[in-house]
């Protein structure tokens, strides 16, 4: 039998960490690829155990290809994590998904270009399955969750992976339209790297913008105000989702590396 989960990572932002209070303990942690990007904070939320890592450092100081995403999903794997829940701010490509959108991807597309992307650089070849990216069980739970509290999510959505930190050009976000509905700069390697270590692995999104397609330049002053608007609606989310996972996982996550030549 199968028992609940006990302890979920959290990656985000620092407007997501307040979602317990007070840490009880700071995990400063090292791994085989040096340090992740920031001190582990550990919390307690609903009885589940809470390890929250913001993914850009304190003070937002690490850019996203710049990010040691080995480190840290390591460090939380190290510290017990059973499931990843992540939240990330991304562009809109879909009229439909207008800034202020909460979407739950089920699918990516990888356009980055030089970041590190397994754990699996020598020794024995190893293939993971990645056909279906995200967590079935944490993606049905979230939306579940967001439903109840009337912040609902679109889901079934493609999210496209660029390097960054520069936002598209118009002819490359033209081009992203025909493939993918969000588009961002942190979800890969995070969500294959946790498939590595057969964690279950959740992306909460946030539109802030709709990208260059819609014939008017990004700003980050527009996308910094949309992130603040929203994260007491993201908090409300997490806060009610953490407790929603500390299930029997339903999900074969775990089972990632049966046949990976592992």
């Amino acid at each position: 039998m199968i028992g609940p989960r006990r302890t979920i990572g959290v990656i985000g932002g620092s407007g997501v960490s307040g979602v317990f209070g007070t840490p009880r303990a700071t995990h400063r942690v090292g791994t085989p690829w040096g340090a992740p990007s920031g001190p582990i904070e550990e919390g307690e939320v609903g009885g589940v155990r809470v390890l929250f890592l913001p993914r850009h450092g304190p003070g937002h100081t690490i850019p996203p290809h710049r990010v040691n995403y080995r480190a840290n999903v390591d460090a939380l794997a190290s510290l017990g994590a059973e499931a990843i829940v992540t939240v990330s701010s991304v562009g809109s490509l879909k009229e439909e998904l207008p800034p202020g959108t909460f979407v739950v991807p089920s699918q990516f597309v990888d356009l980055t270009k030089q970041r590190p992307t397994t754990f699996f650089d020598g020794g024995k070849v190893v293939h993971i399955s990645v056909a279906d990216p995200f967590c079935p069980d944490l993606a049905r739970r979230a939306a579940d969750v967001g439903t109840a509290l009337g912040i609902p999510f679109a889901v079934g959505k493609t999210y496209v992976c660029i390097e960054g930190p520069r936002f598209s050009t118009r002819a490359e976000s033209a081009f992203f339209r025909s493939f993918a509905d969000i588009i961002g700069m942190t979800l890969v390697p995070e969500v294959t790297l946790a498939r590595e270590r057969a964690i279950c692995y959740l992306c909460l999104a946030m539109v802030t913008d709709f990208d260059v397609w819609a014939d008017r330049p990004v700003a980050l002053r527009e996308v910094i105000e949309t992130m603040h608007r929203n994260v007491e609606r993201m908090q409300r989310v997490v806060a009610a989702l953490l407790p929603a996972l500390a299930v029997p996982p339903t999900c074969a996550c775990r089972h990632a590396l049966d046949d990976a030549g592992v």
